[in-house]
């Protein structure tokens, strides 16, 4: 680590003085070379996929695993993306002339060297690259040992690409030992690691946010509900509720529990059936299991979790404030949204409930990087300080003051 980190840190201010475009003709440049690999990127990641079912994963972290070309092709137009907005470095973000005739100027400039540890998902291997070299940051990336293989492919091209372009290959580092001493002694690595953001369960998230000397930001799990009122448009509630669980169960924007007004329960509950047909697990209160099929009765550990499956806890509910109160108590601060018709329901719930992003009839799906127009992301934020929700590449740079005198002297 000390190693890697020595050298993201000789790399770093040669990328911060990179100009804008050409740090969007580098990132152009490894679009097209993911896209040029994609057979080659599914074949080295096939190995991984297949050494993740021998060893039993589930098939929830197999999907988060696995690249397809759908995928690749998403990768690449996310790079693309980031290439195409605005550069966040040397933006002055206010200024004025102080009593003493000094100018003073607070500008945006890059972070340094950023560090992710992340599980699994090894497009998040492209994407947070993309967006620490936008935002003038060497990235180090410590992904697990489940999709080492694949990660180092997609290592390897990048760097190539950076160095081909006249800048150190440096920018972008991988740590290849993917054993728990690296990822302490990445926590560890204040002397060269500015910020430090790790993406995955929420086991991951907290020994990082315990153990790091190095300043976090929090990416949080995905408790995600959708409160069906009473006044709600329940074709249109049972479209949201199945897009939100269905479509990806697997990722954190998926929703994990229904909230149901108790008036239209019933009727709600037969739509939800006649389309489900037991193909998703409800685990649900009382007055769920009186209207629909339950596994169990829930109970709060229920309806905490994050099940990343075709799975999801049920409660029944007098109306909106009981919503509310449910999913401040369980709820991890992600995504959550009401399916109504009253206007005054929806902007209270939007103020009331605490989340990074709060949706009135629309999927929780569309929290992410890519559908926000950020390009890709480096991941959702679920705390308060400084970022919050999906982060792209304002989220990612920090700042300092600028000042020009004439001379003057503090009396």
């Amino acid at each position: 680590m000390d190693a890697l980190g020595a050298r993201a840190k000789k790399s770093a201010p040669r990328l911060a003085e990179c100009s804008e475009s050409a740090k969007n003709n580098i990132l152009c440049g490894i679009a097209k070379e993911l896209e040029n690999n994609a057979a080659r990127i599914i074949e080295v990641n096939k190995t991984d996929i297949d050494r993740a079912r021998e060893s039993g994963i589930s098939s929830s972290l197999i999907d988060r695993l696995t690249l397809t070309e759908k995928r690749i092709a998403d990768m690449a137009d996310g790079i693309r993306q980031v290439a195409d907005l605005p550069d966040p470095v040397g933006i002055t973000i206010s200024e004025r002339t102080l009593k003493s005739g000094l100018r003073l100027r607070k500008v945006s400039v890059p972070m340094g060297v950023i560090g992710i540890i992340f599980e699994s998902r090894p497009n998040v291997t492209a994407d947070a690259a993309a967006l620490c070299f936008k935002a003038g940051s060497a990235v180090i990336l410590r992904g697990g040992s489940d999709a080492i293989n694949t990660n180092k492919f997609l290592t390897d091209l990048m760097r190539g690409i950076i160095e081909k372009n006249g800048l150190p290959s440096d920018c972008v580092q991988l740590v290849e030992d993917t054993s728990h001493d690296t990822a302490n002694a990445m926590m560890c690595a204040d002397k060269y690691i500015d910020l430090l953001i790790p993406r995955g369960g929420k086991r991951l998230i907290q020994t990082v946010v315990e153990n790091s000397t190095v300043p976090v930001i929090q990416t949080g799990a995905g408790n995600c509900h959708v409160y069906v009122d009473e006044t709600a448009d329940l074709d249109m509630a049972v479209r949201i509720i199945n897009n939100a669980k269905t479509q990806r169960p697997s990722v954190c924007n998926a929703i994990e529990s229904i909230l149901v007004h108790e008036k239209i329960a019933p009727e709600f509950f037969k739509k939800l059936d006649e389309l489900w047909q037991g193909r998703v697990a409800i685990v649900g209160d009382e007055k769920t299991a009186e209207n629909i099929k339950v596994e169990k009765i829930a109970d709060d550990n229920d309806f905490a979790a994050e099940f990343l499956e075709l799975k999801l806890s049920s409660k029944v509910v007098s109306g909106v404030r009981e919503a509310i109160e449910h999913i401040n108590k369980f709820g991890t601060g992600h995504s959550e949204c009401i399916v109504t018709k009253s206007e005054e329901n929806a902007q209270l719930f939007q103020r009331a409930v605490d989340a990074a992003a709060v949706y009135v009839n629309a999927s929780t799906r569309f929290t992410d990087g890519f559908e926000f127009g950020l390009g890709a992301e480096i991941g959702i934020s679920t705390q308060k300080l400084h970022a919050r929700g999906p982060m792209g590449l304002e989220e990612i740079v920090s700042y300092k003051y600028l000042i020009n005198g004439t001379g003057q002297v503090r009396e």
